[in-house]
């Protein structure tokens, strides 16, 4: 089963539109979208294993040029 995890992401300012479409070339990256409020845009994002959405955060999100913040929400299944 497939990991999937809702990403909450600032932006520096102006730099919004050019971090969602970095954001949207990244493998694994399943939508992107521009949001109000306290953060700029949200992402979700999946992997197969819980390493796999770590990998995409840590070495490939945390490093797009103009994110100041990140929040990861896991998304979890209750049984």
């Amino acid at each position: 089963m497939a990991i999937k995890a809702y990403l909450l992401i600032e932006a520096e300012v102006g730099k919004t539109k050019r971090v969602v479409e970095a954001i949207r070339k990244l493998e694994g990256v399943v939508s992107v979208d521009v949001v109000t409020g306290p953060y700029d845009a949200l992402a979700v994002i999946q992997g197969e294993t819980p390493d796999d959405v770590r990998e995409l955060i840590v070495a490939k999100m945390a490093r797009v040029a103009g994110i100041s913040r990140i929040v990861s929400c896991l998304a979890v299944e209750l049984s």
